[in-house]
């Protein structure tokens, strides 16, 4: 499934088992993209943000951090996972991997808490994540 370009969803809550699943992983096709346009049409235009320390708050402030984010966190490689759901809330875990310009790599670990709109848009994410350096060779997402 992917995220449409315009308008709501197909995805929808109150979500199933399946749709819950559907929904995440449409997620994570989407932010492996490492498109700040595309991936930015999945939040409400008012969405609320918390990632790791930052507060955003709307699409632009949103297209703004993803810019900035894969500039600096280059080849990123995103695996989520779906930990539970209700009728319009998702919780994941997952990783990603990236490196920075002096070719360090890092696994990103993290959880993340999805509150929709009856549109099937994300109207608020709360994000915790925690890095750990790895080796290149040590790499799970390819």
């Amino acid at each position: 499934m992917t995220i449409p370009t315009t308008g709501p969803t197909s995805i929808r809550p109150p979500f199933t088992l399946e749709t819950a699943l559907a929904k995440v992983k449409a997620a994570q096709d989407a932010w492996n993209t490492r498109d700040p346009e595309r991936v930015a049409l999945a939040y409400t235009e008012d969405s609320q943000w918390r990632n790791r320390d930052e507060f955003l708050a709307g699409r632009e402030e949103i297209k703004a951090f993803l810019q900035r984010k894969w500039a600096k966190e280059l080849d990123y490689k995103l695996m989520k996972e779906l930990w539970s759901f209700t009728d319009n809330r998702i919780s994941v875990r997952f990783e990603y991997e990236w490196h920075n310009t002096e070719n360090q790599w890092f696994r990103s670990h993290g959880n993340e808490q999805w509150e929709f709109d009856e549109n099937g848009l994300m109207r608020r994410r709360e994000a915790s994540i925690n890095d750990v350096s790895i080796q290149e060779q040590d790499r799970r997402y390819l």
